[in-house]
């Protein structure tokens, strides 16, 4: 899922991004009213997670614009304000759900996940199967052939994404903006490390290699037996 994170306070949105990211979600974080209304008329997101209080303009003023605008990318308000009143205005104001500070981060993620696949209809794939490898995004859970492979928050944000797109090539680029949030090249060997450790965890003493360099272009997940 990609999120857009509007929050003024810088270490409760580098909290609140970090944990999103390690969860498996893509997150851009602006910290004010403006620029959470300009990312979000210009950008496609999933969901949108504003906080009440912004400087410039404030949560509700930009999620009416938007609605004004006809964008209909689901809201959730995160305010100090929790009374009913609070809520409702919030809701009225064009929010889809309103969840009050200080707030549990297991809570505001499945409320998130419930917003994102009442848009979309259709329930997001959570288990990703090649050959014996199998991944749950929810469990945080990764095994080949029913062995427990216990992987670091990156490392099981690369083996997903790699996952999503098994049997395909998957390149340094896209790897670098969707697992690293990279729009440039740091000039580091840094998804060779990852991928050497990867390796490592999901093919060492197994009978087959899933994941495979492809020389000259990238990686790709298959299982090479069949």
């Amino acid at each position: 899922m990609k999120v857009l994170l509007v929050e003024d306070d810088r270490e409760a949105a580098r909290y609140l991004a970090r944990a999103l990211e390690e969860s498996g979600h893509t997150v851009d974080v602006v910290h004010d009213g403006e620029e959470g209304l300009f990312r979000a008329e210009e950008n496609s997101y999933d969901a949108l997670i504003v906080d009440r209080m912004l400087p410039k303009r404030d949560g509700l003023s930009l999620i009416a614009a938007l609605r004004s605008e006809g964008h209909d990318t689901p809201a959730l308000i995160l305010s100090a304000l929790g009374q009913v009143d609070d809520r409702v205005v919030g809701l009225r104001a064009g929010g889809d759900d309103y969840l009050a500070k200080p707030y549990a981060f297991v809570e505001l993620l499945a409320r998130l996940e419930a917003l994102a696949r009442r848009k979309g209809g259709v329930p997001e794939q959570t288990i990703f199967k090649v050959g014996g490898l199998m991944l749950d995004r929810l469990a945080r859970r990764v095994t080949r052939d029913g062995q427990e492979i216990d992987l670091q928050p990156r490392e099981f944000r690369l083996l997903e994404y790699l996952l999503r797109h098994a049997g395909q090539v998957v390149t340094r680029t896209m790897l670098l903006e969707n697992v690293w949030d990279y729009h440039f090249d740091p000039q580091t060997n840094v998804i060779d490390v990852h991928m050497s450790r990867l390796r490592g965890k999901i093919d060492r003493g197994f009978a087959s290699p899933l994941l495979h360099t492809v020389r000259g272009a990238g990686y790709m997940v298959r299982d090479a037996s069949r």
